[in-house]
Order: structure tokens, then sequence, then C-alpha cells
């Protein structure tokens, strides 16, 4: 029995053997193509294998793959480009890192935020200030007060040390010790103010030595006597007469005002002045430990070096010259550029868990407390008349950085709303005196035009207005004010709008009669420009608040008003008002102000806003015409509130969404490259559609470069604008059936029943991402959507009026049940509809339990609402929701939302109409001229063509059969804005005629008869629409 089971167990091991060895038999395997194989691969492996397969392999595989395969390799390629790129960089970051500069003090913008713990990571002191061998320990020291003082005295030499570099790397390096450094300190600030003695007690505490009464020089050292004996009357004829060794002395103590030689005055000369300040300012760049010891208090002076500083601003030769003022706030702002590292609140700080490298060391920033009278002083410098922008711009990061301290921070604020109140009292009395001027044209206007009863406005030019300073200061302040209150209450979740704080202080400021005095002055603008007269504004101003959003349609007022004299004239008068305007905006601009939700608890402040730019709109288009930058900057307030955008035209929108999308193409293409696309062209839908679908949104964002299979066509623009014409008319195809046409054939919606399509939700977000590329590329689509599809793509809740555009006698029907009481129609309805879809019959319920719920004369509003957004929206929710995922993949939602549904329209298909009279208006001519016979017959023929002619026309000489938006003469080409040309052509008589879309151009050859040009333009534009090749 033993054995017979042995014998089994032997038997079942070698059939388990002998199984194992068939399996393991490659002649039993079954065949597997490649593109199964990498399907059966993991995610990673997969990549690994398309990034390093030959061409051999790729070749095999099918076209989808193929494309993953181009795009994980050009993203590779990207990748390696940006590492490159980083690595190159890497030294020049490490190197700032490295030498504790000023980098190390006030880091970039560019560069990554460093934390805000209170630390700072600074030089170690050295323990000896240069080294000493034993023999030489009895020397004595090497500073004293004697060789500081001989130090210091050479800031005060007539001619400048030649070697100034290797003059302040001595005095870099001294400092390097904390004795010499303190002492230093003390002796700059005591000079600068003039302190004599203040620097005498600074010596004497270095070795307890005495220093004689010469120091400091109260003049430049080396001045001949004769030029100080007399100065103003002869100085040039004495140094002309004198030996050679006195003659250069001469002529360079002539080249020196007296005030700068010290010559007039007992204070410092004002070229010492400027030397010590740049000598400091490079102290401050090269060391953090030279700031932190510039912020602590000084046992001897018992105050900071920040506060002497400070004190500076008393005296007028710091104040008056923009230039002296310019480099002490330079100063400032690295001497306080320690500040931006402390947190907001007062904590504690633990240094010993800090690491620093080698001869580096972490120290506590100290929280710096200046008195209100000195942060009065630093405020005050922004009424100076000294001070200009750049000025303005550092008396900013100064106050931003002294309010890290909460003690500094209330004086400042203070301080600043002082000043915007005493600002803002002159700038009432400018805009009364501009008001007095304007309204005495204004009535000279009103007078002459009063015989024909017509407003023809007064030239601007007859008004000269000179700009107010009170006014621009009065913006700087309020600026500075805003941004100190919006940085402490985080900035970033204020929506765009104000703090609280700074709304509280504003209203303290009573600001009304500067706004009033305002507003009168623009009134007189418009009436002097003919815009309005004296009575009407309020009206205009009643009648834009009564319209809705449908029916600002873009529409451009300036064109119906003499466009280029209201573009320029107005513009430029306007401009005196600027800086009030942007004022009354950042006043004006409430917390939350930019969100829709918010606008109705801040309403009163954002119904002064709207109704200000309500009643100003022609203005302030004209405005941002000349200046389209004001829309990033001060009156971005237009775009941000939803309220306020209906009064921006079209053209100002669109200038306003193409300086936008243009920045985040140029940022892609250093990324990523050029987007390139090889093409067959009897498939580029599906061939775009495999192309798009495995690249991010980044990727697409880069310049577009068409190639189509088999074709010599070189992509400057003309091959782009036909890849997109080819898409708009493949899109509605309706083997795919993704839209649906509407009742008049003429406008699109997505097909509720586009699920036959396997992968409709792809295609829908495919075509998403095709629209917004076309828009933010500067496209035009033959693409009519439906007015409810423009809206969802604003996120705009359509209403039953949409509904006229998709079934006009469904409308009338929905119509007749608003204005009819239920019973006199006999209709009897309930909340609920009927599907038809694939020869069924399906009741939906619009509301639970809707198809038991009967529609009253009550109820039979919210019945229409319902069951158009059914049909709108719930039944195509899915495609919308792909579609819309695609499109803001590439275009920012709330950047797009500053349209209205008809401005969107626009901005995707361009003007419906080809005007012919424009395009001859904005023609170039390249070997005829405008009155030879060939081009009275080319323009008799163009008159004569069809609408659909005339496309096909545009189409065949540009690549697009749209017209752009602000007509031909901002027609695009390979240049940019290229006008339609016309060459003439040579060749033999009556051979067809040929076009250049990526320069828009025309080759006309000469022909015997005007019905000969006819049939050959016919021929051309029907048989030459499609294709690029060489003969």
């Amino acid at each position: 029995m033993r054995q017979e089971i042995i014998e089994q167990e032997r038997q079942q091991q070698q059939r388990r053997q002998n199984e194992t060895e068939a399996a393991a038999d490659p002649s039993n395997a079954e065949d597997m193509d490649n593109a199964n194989f990498l399907a059966s691969l993991a995610p990673d492996l997969r990549q690994e294998i398309l990034l390093t397969a030959d061409e051999t392999f790729l070749q095999s595989l099918p076209p989808q793959i193929v494309n993953e395969a181009n795009i994980l390799r050009e993203r590779f390629q990207a990748q390696q480009r940006s590492r490159a790129e980083a690595h190159h960089a890497q030294p020049n970051v490490s190197n700032a890192a490295d030498s504790g500069g000023a980098q190390a003090a006030a880091p970039s913008s560019g560069s990554r935020r460093r934390p805000r713990n209170g630390k700072l990571k600074v030089e170690q002191d050295r323990t000896d200030l240069i080294y000493r061998p034993k023999a030489a320990a009895d020397l004595g020291p090497l500073l004293t007060g004697k060789s500081i003082e001989t130090l210091f005295t050479l800031f005060y030499l007539l001619s400048p040390i030649q070697q100034q570099r290797m003059f302040q790397k001595l005095l870099i390096n001294l400092c390097r010790h904390p004795t010499p450094r303190h002492t230093f300190i003390g002796l700059f600030a005591a000079l600068l103010l003039n302190d004599k003695k203040g620097a005498l007690e600074v010596l004497a505490l270095t070795d307890g030595s005495t220093v004689g009464d010469e120091f400091p020089p109260q003049r430049l050292l080396g001045i001949p006597p004769e030029s100080v004996a007399d100065y103003s009357s002869n100085v040039r004829n004495l140094g002309l007469q004198k030996r050679n060794d006195t003659v250069s002395a001469s002529t360079a103590a002539v080249s020196f005002p007296a005030s700068s030689l010290g010559l007039s005055t007992n204070m410092i000369p004002p070229v010492v002045a400027r030397r010590m300040i740049s000598i400091l300012l490079d102290l401050t760049k090269s060391s953090p430990r030279f700031c932190i010891s510039m912020l602590d208090y000084d046992s001897v002076s018992r105050t900071t070096c920040l506060d002497r500083l400070l004190d500076l601003f008393k005296i007028s030769l710091y104040t008056k010259s923009t230039k002296n003022l310019e480099q002490l706030l330079s100063l400032l702002e690295m001497v306080v550029s320690p500040l931006s590292l402390l947190p907001k609140d007062d904590v504690e700080i633990d240094l010993s868990s800090e690491r620093a490298t080698q001869g580096m060391e972490y120290v506590k920033v100290p929280r710096v407390v200046v008195s209100r009278d000195r942060l009065q002083l630093l405020v005050n410098a922004l009424r100076l008349e000294s001070c200009n922008d750049t000025s303005f711009a550092k008396v900013n990061i100064v106050s931003r950085r002294l309010s890290r301290v909460d003690a500094n921070r209330d004086y400042i604020l203070g301080e600043l709303a002082s000043v915007a109140q005493g600002l803002g009292a002159v700038a009432i009395r400018d805009l009364k005196s501009v008001g007095v001027r304007l309204g005495s044209a204004a009535t000279v206007s009103a007078v002459a035009d009063k015989s024909n009863d017509l407003i023809t406005g007064a030239p601007s030019s007859a008004v000269s207005l000179s700009t107010s300073n009170s006014e621009l200061k009065f913006l700087r302040v309020l600026q500075t004010l805003q941004l100190l209150c919006n940085e402490y209450n985080d900035n970033s979740n204020l929506g765009g709008g104000n703090s609280p704080e700074f709304t509280l202080l504003v209203q303290s400021l009573d600001l009304e009669p500067l706004w009033k005095e305002l507003e009168a002055s623009l009134h007189l603008v418009s009436v002097l420009e003919g815009i309005s007269n004296h009575d009407d504004i309020e009206e205009n101003a009643d009648s834009e608040e009564q319209g809705n959003d449908d029916d600002l349609e873009g529409e451009d007022p300036l064109k119906e008003k003499n466009g280029k004299k209201l573009q320029n004239s107005v513009a430029g008068l306007i401009a005196r008002f600027l800086p009030a305007i942007e004022a009354f905006f950042i006043v004006n601009t409430n917390s939350n102000a930019t969100s829709e939700e918010n606008e109705a608890s801040n309403g009163e402040d954002n119904n002064r806003l709207v109704q200000f730019a309500s009643n100003n709109k022609v203005l302030l288009n004209a405005l941002l015409r000349s200046n389209p930058q004001l829309l990033d900057k001060g009156l971005k307030t237009l775009v941000q509130m939803p309220k306020c955008r209906p009064f921006l035209d079209f053209d100002v929108k669109r200038q306003y969404f193409k300086t936008q999308v243009r920045r985040l193409r140029q940022q892609a293409s250093r990324r990523h490259g050029s987007l390139r696309l090889n093409l067959r062209r009897r498939h580029v839908f599906e061939d775009s559609f495999r192309a798009f679908i495995h690249r991010n949104a980044e990727e697409l964002r880069g310049r577009l470069h068409i190639t189509f299979q088999d074709e010599e066509g070189v992509d400057a623009g003309g091959l782009s604008r036909e890849f997109f014409a080819i898409l708009a008319k493949e899109m509605f195809n309706p083997n795919y059936a993704l839209f649906m046409s509407t009742e008049d054939g003429c406008t699109f919606q997505p097909n509720p029943n586009s699920s036959i399509n396997l992968d409709d939700l792809n295609y829908f977000r495919f075509v998403g991402r095709i629209v917004g590329k076309a828009v933010t590329d500067g496209f035009l689509l033959d693409a009519h959507f439906t007015r409810s599809l423009y809206k969802h793509m604003l996120g705009v809740k359509p209403t039953h009026h949409d509904m006229q555009a998709i079934d006009p006698d469904y409308y009338k029907n929905l119509q007749l049940i608003l204005e009819h009481n239920l019973e006199d129609i006999g209709v009897e309805l309930t909340f609920s509809t009927e599907d038809h879809s694939f020869g069924r019959s399906q009741v939906i319920d619009l509301i639970p339990d809707g198809r038991n719920i009967a529609v009253t004369d009550e109820t039979k509003a919210k019945y229409v609402d319902l069951v158009c957004q059914h049909r709108m929206t719930t039944a195509i929710q899915k495609q919308i929701k792909a579609y819309l995922e695609g499109f803001h993949e590439m275009v920012d939602k709330d950047l797009i939302s500053i349209f209205t549904a008809k401005e969107l329209e626009l901005l995707i298909s361009g003007m419906p109409d080809i005007d012919i009279h424009d395009l001859k208006k904005n023609t170039d001519y390249n070997g005829y001229r405008p009155v030879d016979k060939e081009i009275g017959w080319f323009w008799n023929i163009m008159f004569s063509l069809s609408r659909s002619e005339k496309a096909a026309f545009l189409q065949f000489v540009t690549g697009s059969s749209k017209v752009p938006l602000a007509g031909f003469s901002e027609l695009q080409g390979m240049r940019g804005t290229q006008k339609f040309s016309i060459n003439k052509a040579s060749g033999s008589d009556g051979a067809l005629m040929s076009a250049h879309t990526c320069f828009n151009a025309l080759d006309l050859p000469v022909y015997k008869s005007e019905e000969e040009m006819k049939e050959k333009l016919l021929y051309a534009i029907s048989e030459g629409g499609g294709g690029f090749l060489f003969a």
C-alpha cells in the first residue's frame, strides 16, 4: 500500500512538471500585437517604452498611440529645457545667497518668499580686527580716535578718492568687528545731522583720546585759499593765474556750487553728505549684520541710527533735492529690510533650533518702535515737491516694513489719513478752479450752438488745463493707505475690494465735496465735447440702470459721436482728472465688491461707483482706449465688478482680454514651446482630437503651428486660419451627433442624444478647447451657437426669452401661457414634460411628482422657467459640462465673464457681414494704381458678388471667411496687422489669380475684359480655396 501511494505522488509530480514545461514553451504562446502589448503594461512602464521606442516600433502602432508617444516626447524635451535653464540659473542664486549681500537682507520679489519668523542669518562677528603675531602684540590698537578721524576726513576731500571700491572694501572689513561698526554708525549719524559734539563724543569713546576742534571740517579740503576768499567774484580768474599745482584745485572748486563746498553755510557740505549716504548704502547692501546694528539701541546717543536717519527729514538739504531725497529713502529702505521678516504677532523667537552654515549665525530682528514725530516726518515726505514716483515707492516700502510693528502701524495709518485729508482739501480748490474755466467754455459753446439748436461741442484744445500735483499726491497717499490696510487684513480674502479698516479710515476723511467737484467737472467736459448738454446726464443715467445685460450689445457709442474726435480729444482732456478718478475708484470700492453675492450687502458705495460709471461711460471708455493699462491698475474695478462691466465698450473689453491671454500664451510658449500639429487634410477633426486629448491646457496655449501632410504650405498664420475654419465646419457634422441646429438652421446647441457617439463627452471637451484656443489666439470661427449656450459659457442663467432662437413656435406658446389665463386658452398642464428619443416617449418631472401637480395661473411663470431650463440646461447638462470644462481650461471663467452673450458671439465668430467698401478703403496696391481699369473691374466684380461668394473670396485671400472685429483695418497677417493687397502678377495673360494667405495678398494678372476677370475669380475661389501646393 505504501508503494502505491508513493507511485501516485510521483505520477502527480511528473504530470505537474510536464504542464509547467508545456506552458513555458514559446511555441505555445498566442500572438499579441504591439498595441495590445502596450495596453497590458503598467502606466509607468508604458510611458517609458513610448519615450524610448524607435521609429520602426512606433510605425506599427495605431495613430492615437503614436500621437500619445509624440506628446510624451515633446513634454520630456520641455522638462529637459526647464531643468537646463534652472541649472544655469542656480550658480547665480547660490552666489547671491553666499555673498550675504542685499539679497540676504532684502530678497527680491521674484524669489521664493522667506518665512516671517523674526530670524535673520548674518555673518558672525570677528573676535579680532586683524591677525597679529605674538611679536606684534604690544604695538597697540589698530583703530584709535585719531585714525578714525583721519579715515573720515577722506570724505571731505575736494576730489574724491580714486580707488573708491577699495575704500568701500576697507570699511566693510572693518565693520566685521562690532566695536568699529558701532563707532562708524554713530559717527555717520552725527556727521549727517551736523552734530559736531556728538561726533567728538563718539571718537572720544574709542580710546579715550581727545580730538582737535578742526574735526569735522566745515568745507571741502583742498580748496585754494584765494577761492575761499573771493569765490563769488573772481575765482575763475584767480584759478588761471596761479601755479600749475593749484590750477587743478581751482578748476575742481569752480565745478561745485558754493553750497556744495560748504562755503555758504555751516552745514555739512552736500557733496560729503551724498558720499556718506552712498557708503552707508553699500554697507547695508553688503552686510545684513550692519542693518541689524543700525536698528539696535545706542546707549551713547540714547536712540537708534534709524531714528537719527529719520531726523534728516528736518533738514532742507535732504528734502528740497529730488536726488538727495531719493538717496536717503534708498538707505532707509535697506536699513528696515530685516523688519519684513517679523511675524504679525509679537511672539518669543527661539534661535536654539536654527543651524547656520560655517561663519554665519541667526539673530533676532528687533521690533523697532519709532516715535510719532519721526513717523510724521517720513509720511510728510509724500507732500514734498521733490517726491517723485521712485521716492513715493520707497516711502511706501519703508512704511510697510515699519508697520510690521503694531505700534508703528497705528501711527503711520493716522499720519497717512491726516496727510490725505490735507491734500484732499487742496485738490478740492484745484478742481473748483478748473470747474470755473470749464464752465466758462461750456457757456460760450452753448450760446454758439443755440442758434441751430444742435450740440456740436467745442474742441477740447480750446481749454488748456494744467495737471495738479495735489491730486496726484492725494492718490499716492490713498494707495499707500490702502496697501497697508489690505496687506494687514490678508488681501487674498477681500475679493479685490477694500478692507473694513480702510473703509472706516476714508469715511472719516469726508471726501464727499471732492467727488462732487469731480463729477461736476466731468459733466462740463461732456458738454464741451457734445456728448451731452447740461440737463440730460441724469436722464441718461436713469435709462442706463433700467436696461438689462442683453441690451448692451457691444455697440461703440464713440462711432455714433465722431469716434476719432472723441477718442483723441476727450482722452487728452479727461487725463487731467485721472488721479482724482483713480482716487474715487479706490475709496468707493467696498470690501468684497467684486463678488455678485456680496454686492447687495455693500450696496451704498458700490451703487455710487456704478452711478459714476454710468454717468461718465463715454469719457471713461475714451480714457481706457488711450491708456488700456488702467484696467490692470487704478480702474480695475470696472472689470471686476459685474454691475460696472456693461458700461465698458466692446472694443475696450476685447483689448483687455487680449492683453490678459497674451501673457498666459507667452508663459506657456516659454515653458513648452510651440504647439505643432501635423494633420491629414481629410481627417483634420479626428487627428486634432487625438492630438489634443493627451495634452494639458498649459501645453495647448503655446503658439499654434499647423502643417498638412503631403503639402508644402508653411504656417505663418494662413494655415492656422484654415485649420480653425475646417474644425468649425466639422464640429457640426451630423455624423458626430454633437450638435443640432435650431429651427432657423443658423445656430447650434448640444444634442441631447449625443450619447449615440460613444465618446461624445470627450468630443465636447475637445470642441470646448478648440473654441477656447481660437478665442485666445485671435482666430475667428464660422460657428454660431444658441444664446443660451453663450450664457452658460459666461456663467449666466438663461431665461425663457432665449428659447425664441431655439424653437420660435414653442416660445410663442410659452408667451401665450404667460399672457393669458389658462382657462381662457383651454390648456391643462402639469409640472412635467415629455421626451421623445429613439422612438420612445418618456415623461420627465420638472419638480418631484410634477406629473401629478397641476399648473395654475399663480405657478405658470415657474412652470415656464422650469420647462425652459430643462430644454436649455437639464436635458443637455452632461454635454454642457464637458464643453465648458474644455473651454474654461483655455479661457479663465472670470476673464470671459466680462462680456455679454452678444459680445461673446462677436468675439468667437466676428462680424456677420462683409463690407466691401471697408475692404476697398483698406487695400494696398503693388504694380497697380487705384485708377487703373483692372482695379475698377475688380471692385465692380466684388460689389456684384453674393454674400457666400464674398465669404469664399475672403477665405481664399486671408484663410478665414470672417471679418476682424474692428474691420479690415485690423486684418492680421504674418507681420501682425497687415492690410489686404493686390499685386500685379507677371506671366501669361489670362492666367489664374493666386493668393498668399499669410500676407493677405492677391496676385492679379492682366485680363482682357471684366467678364474674363470675373470668370477667373469665381473659378479661383471655388477650386483654390483649400490646399497649399507648389507648382
